[in-house]
C-alpha cells in the first residue's frame, strides 16, 4: 500500500485526491492548505482523509510515501525540495517550477535521493495522445512536415506564469512524446493585455534538425474554448479535438505528390492525393487515473515515470526559452542541448 499526501485542495487538488483515492493500492494519507474553508470542503467530500494547514505535518510524516503537490506554481520548488528532503517521492503539476534552474535542482535531489520524481503532464497520459504516438512512430505519416496547434480559451488569468507556461507546455509535452526529438531552436511573440498580469496571449514556433516545424497558438483571451492540433506528414495527415465526444483522433489519407516527369514539364508539378479518413478506436480512461497509477507503479518498481524530472526540465528550459523570445519581439533562441545530458 503506497500512501500519498496531497498538498493544495484549491483548482486541481480534488481531482487529485478523487484519483488517487480510487486507485488500487493506494491511500490518501491527508490532504494539507492553508485555507481552511478549502480543507473544510475536502473533509465534506472526503471525510476519511485527515487535514492540516500545516503542510509541514504532512511532509514529516514518515508514514506518507510520496506527495503530490497542486499548489500556485510559486511554491512549487519549495515544497518539493523539502518533500524530496524528507524522503518523499513527488509529483508536481504543471508547470514544473518557475525556472529551468529550480527544475535542474529537483531533479539533481530526486536523482541523488534515489526518489520518484512525476511532472503531471496529462496529455501524455491520454488514450489520443498516446495513440497518436504510435501512429507516427510506426512510420505511418511519413516524413512529419508539421505540427500546428490551437489552444485557446477565455480565462483562467494567471497571476505567476504567462500563457506559454500554462499552456504551451501541454504542446512541448505532447511533442516531446510524439517526436521523440528536442527542437534546437524557438521564436515566440507574444502580449500583455492587463496591466500587471503576464502575458496571455502568445504564438510558439519550434524548429527541428529533422525539419518538423512546430507552431502552438495560446490565449486566455478568446471567446470560445478551442483544444485542436494538426500534424502533417508527406503520407498522411492527423486531426486531434480534444473537446469531441467521440473520433477525437482521425487519420486522413490525403497529401501532396511531386513529379518531375518530363512529359508533364507544362503542368503544376504538385499535384493532390485524397483518400479515406478513419478515427482509430480510443481506450475511455481518464487520464489523470492513468497518471496516477502510472506514478504508484512507478514508487513501487523503483521505475521512472514516462513524464519524469528529465522531461520536466527539458519542458521548463523550452518555457524559458520561448518567454525570452517573446520578449525580445520574436528574437529565435537556441534550445539545443549538449549531447551528454539529452534523455
Amino acid at each position: 500500500m503506497v500512501r500519498i499526501g496531497v498538498v493544495g485542495y484549491g483548482y486541481w487538488g480534488p481531482n487529485l485526491v478523487r484519483n488517487f483515492a480510487e486507485t488500487d493500492d493506494v491511500e490518501v494519507a491527508a490532504i494539507a492548505d492553508t485555507d481552511a474553508t478549502k480543507l473544510a470542503s475536502a473533509h465534506r467530500r472526503f471525510p476519511g482523509i485527515p487535514t492540516t494547514t500545516d503542510v509541514g505535518d504532512l511532509l514529516r510524516d514518515p508514514a506518507i510515501d510520496g506527495v503530490a503537490v497542486a499548489t500556485s506554481v510559486a511554491a512549487h520548488y519549495e515544497i518539493g525540495m523539502a518533500a524530496l528532503e524528507n524522503g518523499k517521492h513527488l509529483w508536481l503539476e504543471k508547470p514544473m517550477t518557475e525556472t529551468a534552474d529550480h527544475a535542474r535542482r529537483l531533479v539533481e535531489a530526486a536523482e541523488r535521493g534515489r526518489r520518484v520524481l512525476f511532472v503531471d503532464y496529462p496529455f501524455v497520459y491520454t488514450s489520443a495522445v498516446r495513440k497518436i504516438a504510435t501512429i507516427v512512430h510506426s512510420g505511418e505519416l511519413g516524413q512529419l512536415y508539421y505540427y500546428h496547434s490551437v489552444r485557446v480559451n477565455l480565462g483562467r488569468f494567471q497571476r505567476d506564469v504567462n500563457v506559454i507556461a500554462d499552456l504551451a507546455v501541454h504542446d512541448f509535452s505532447i511533442l516531446d512524446r510524439v517526436l521523440g526529438e528536442h527542437p534546437v531552436a524557438v521564436s515566440a511573440h507574444g502580449m500583455n493585455h492587463v496591466a500587471g498580469s503576464p502575458e496571455n496571449l502568445a504564438y510558439v514556433s519550434l524548429f527541428y534538425d529533422s525539419g518538423v516545424i512546430a507552431h502552438a497558438n495560446v490565449s486566455w483571451l478568446a471567446p470560445i474554448k478551442v483544444r485542436q492540433i494538426w500534424i502533417g506528414g508527406s503520407k498522411k495527415m492527423i486531426t486531434y479535438d480534444d473537446l469531441q465526444p467521440s473520433e477525437k483522433v482521425k487519420v486522413y489519407d490525403k497529401g501532396i505528390e511531386l513529379t518531375d516527369d518530363p512529359e508533364r514539364i507544362y503542368e503544376m508539378r504538385v499535384g493532390y492525393r485524397t483518400g479515406d479518413m478513419w478515427a482509430p478506436r480510443l481506450e475511455t480512461s481518464e487520464a489523470l487515473r492513468v497518471a496516477a497509477a502510472h506514478f504508484v507503479d512507478c514508487i513501487e518498481r523503483g521505475t521512472a515515470p514516462e513524464t519524469d524530472g528529465r522531461m520536466g526540465l527539458r519542458i521548463a528550459e523550452l518555457a524559458e526559452a520561448a518567454t525570452a523570445s517573446m520578449r525580445r519581439k520574436g528574437e529565435p533562441v537556441s534550445t539545443r542541448r549538449p549531447a551528454a545530458t539529452e534523455t
